[in-house]
């Protein structure tokens, strides 16, 4: 299995390449020249095995240039009880008879990017022994929230890596600014930008492809990598707890083999659902994808309209891991929709960087409409679904899976719709914690974010994780911010250390 460019097929790489990479030096994200599909029989053989197991199963048809015991390295050093509160990893729970919640917030800093961001340290160090000849990496991570911390915790302290975030100055929660100024590790950085996700989204890819930044890391003996989606490695674990999560369902007697089962992800960069979007196109019996944006949603109007256009107000939410206006990943969907054109993926995301718009062909708007729905919500529709949810269900959620929630209410009562259906739960709700309480008619002014803690503990009745009610006795790190323009200079300085 060997990768392509999204902007140029004429590239053909291993994935040890692609993972260490990061990005394809063209500017393209790498994909994979085919799909794998998973029959039947296969499907039904992970029923009876552990979350590892199962990863181990789909990630040998991913990484055919890593041995057997490279991935079992990899895949045991990630998903094991050290690193997650849950036997299954990936948990499922049953809100009402037929729809299920996702829960992927059990690792150690308690959002779905743990899922991911535990195994590709393993997956990168392991790619760089094959690739950059024993030179250092430097990962950069524009974070909207969640990435930032989880990537820190994945790589801290691991040898021949550095790793520098960059995250919106008033972008984050208060919890996941804590989480990250906080961050222990003697490898590690962490800086705030004045702007928003999509400027340190953007910085970062600029310094990717930056010579005259390139040529000085040279000097350095080191490389870029990114643990942002662009990353394949960052990609292909998210694939597996898609098919995890439907092979569950058919052992648990909740579906039948072959029976569809609608998945709800709330989404920003797009990397999320797409990983949903690939284990339908492997075989995994997925119907609708139902895309779920909060006030930004650009991606919303993309999926009815066929119109990507970001030239419109940004918007600070209480779900900020989706503020966002620029979507990466969808970068890959469309190179797979076009049949693999790179000519009209340079096209669109020429025009999206010149004019900030692009418009797909008929036939690509007609493949969207038929794999994907989208709605959106605003701050108080989210709100309102974390009430409704905990005074029903008594079940707790962030604002993230709350949008997803609303969007899902939406589309049953336009189409009448009721197939089974899996919701991604993406961040434990205490990460969340000030929108949580006021949604739940608590009263926040004046309060800080560990008083709240026992709050709203007391007021539903649920226990904060540890690892982010022990962030109150950590020193803080990092402070300070930095213009957009000023991230290769700090970057550089962080390297030359």
């Amino acid at each position: 299995m060997n990768y392509k460019s999204t902007r140029d097929v004429k590239v053909n790489v291993p994935s040890a390449y692609a993972i260490s990479q990061g990005l394809s030096s063209d500017g393209g994200l790498f994909v994979p020249e085919n799909l794998p599909k998973l029959s039947e029989e296969k499907i039904m053989s992970l029923c009876d095995m552990s979350y590892a197991e199962r990863a181990y199963e789909i990630f040998r048809l991913f990484l055919t240039d890593f041995t057997d015991d490279e991935i079992k390295h990899c895949v045991n050093g990630a998903y094991n009880d050290k690193n997650f509160a849950t036997d299954n990893i990936a948990e499922i729970s049953h809100l009402i008879p037929g729809t299920y919640i996702l829960e992927l917030w059990h690792g150690p800093t308690c959002a779905f990017k743990d899922m991911a961001l535990q195994i590709l340290p393993y997956l990168l160090t392991t790619s760089a022994k094959k690739t950059i000849d024993g030179k250092k990496i430097s990962i950069l991570v524009a974070t909207s929230g969640d990435t930032g911390k989880a990537a820190l915790e994945g790589f801290k302290d691991v040898d021949g890596t550095s790793i520098m975030v960059f995250y919106p100055e008033d972008g984050v929660s208060n919890m996941q600014k804590r989480q990250m100024t906080t961050q222990e590790g003697s490898n590690v950085n962490v800086c705030a930008v004045v702007g928003n996700f999509d400027d340190c989204q953007s910085g970062v890819k600029q310094i990717f492809t930056d010579k005259s930044v390139i040529a000085q890391l040279e000097k350095a003996n080191t490389v870029f990598s990114s643990a942002n989606s662009i990353n394949w490695g960052r990609l292909a674990p998210q694939i597996i707890y898609y098919v995890s999560s439907y092979v569950q369902l058919v052992k648990d007697g909740e579906l039948k083999y072959g029976e569809k089962l609608n998945v709800v992800v709330p989404t920003g960069n797009f990397g999320n659902i797409l990983a949903a979007y690939y284990a339908k196109q492997m075989g995994i019996p997925i119907g609708k994808l139902i895309c779920a944006s909060n006030a930004n949603n650009v991606l919303t109007d993309f999926i009815n309209t066929g119109i990507y256009d970001r030239n419109r107000k940004f918007y600070t939410t209480v779900s900020p891991s989706m503020d966002i206006l620029i979507s990466s990943n969808l970068e890959r969907l469309l190179y797979h929709l076009t049949g693999e054109n790179d000519k009209l993926i340079n096209e669109w995301f020429t025009a999206l960087k010149n004019d900030g718009r692009y418009e797909v062909n008929d036939s690509v708007k007609a493949a969207i409409k038929e794999n994907f729905y989208a709605g959106c919500c605003n701050d108080e529709q989210t709100k309102g679904a974390i009430k409704e949810v905990f005074d029903e269900y008594s079940y707790l959620m962030d604002t993230h899976t709350a949008v997803a929630y609303k969007v899902y209410e939406d589309y049953k009562k336009k189409t009448g719709d009721n197939t089974k259906t899996l919701i991604a739960s993406t961040a434990n709700p205490y990460k969340f914690g000030f929108a949580v309480y006021d949604a739940l008619g608590g009263k926040t002014e004046g309060v800080d974010e560990f008083e709240l803690i026992g709050k709203l503990e007391k007021l539903t009745k649920t226990t904060c994780p540890k690892a982010l009610s022990d962030t109150k006795n950590k020193p803080v790190r990092f402070t300070g911010s930095i213009k957009p323009e000023e991230m290769a200079e700090a970057v550089l300085e962080f390297i030359n250390k």
